[in-house]
């Protein structure tokens, strides 16, 4: 039997993930890109987040450090409101739904993820939140398929939902070929009522 080796590093970021009735509903109207752009790179459904802070490439070694603080967190905060709407697309290659709702207290919240991950003493790139769901990526032969899904997403407003759990989530994107999965290191549940 051959063992495998664990890679030294892990790419790392901590979202919110939408409900899947939630996910279901721009799924549904997502129906007609699906078929007219096949070729584009479509994100699995189940994989659709909304990033509050992109860690990179860390030492798998670190990865422990961030769980405590993190629970802790979670357990403080109370669900945040969101809804999908809309659509747009990042340089003509990547295709996003966006985010409305409680974006005060989804940046709030993005603030202190961020905060906690510092205090960790992990080093990363601190952009600006523009909250949104990546959907897919087009090929570098086809820009205008990213495009006009964009533009078929404009009226799309998706119902509110609640946020409730904090996920700490690792990717296998360079590590071979295929597509990019994600799966979640942790999660917790967000501990204060609304």
């Amino acid at each position: 039997m051959t063992e495998q080796i664990q890679p030294p590093t892990i790419r790392v970021f901590i979202a919110l993930a939408p409900p899947d009735d939630a996910k279901n509903e721009l799924a549904r109207e997502l129906g007609p890109a699906y078929q007219a752009y096949p070729r584009m790179r479509w994100n699995r459904i189940e994989d659709w987040h909304v990033t509050l802070a992109f860690l990179g490439e860390l030492p798998v070694a670190t990865v422990p450090l961030l769980r405590p603080p993190l629970a802790a967190l979670a357990a403080a905060r109370r669900p945040v409101r969101l809804a999908m709407r809309g659509g747009g697309h990042f340089d003509e290659r990547v295709l996003w739904s966006g985010i409305e709702g409680d974006l005060e207290g989804l940046q709030q919240l993005a603030t202190e993820v961020r905060g906690v991950v510092r205090e960790c003493g992990v080093v990363f790139a601190d952009r600006p939140l523009r909250p949104h769901l990546t959907l897919a990526r087009a090929r570098r032969d086809d820009p205008s398929s990213v495009v006009e899904a964009a533009t078929g997403l404009a009226a799309f407003t998706g119902r509110p939902w609640r946020a409730e759990r904090l996920h700490l989530v690792g990717s296998n994107i360079g590590r071979g070929p295929g597509p990019i999965h994600y799966r979640d290191i942790e999660a917790w549940d967000f501990g204060a009522g609304e």
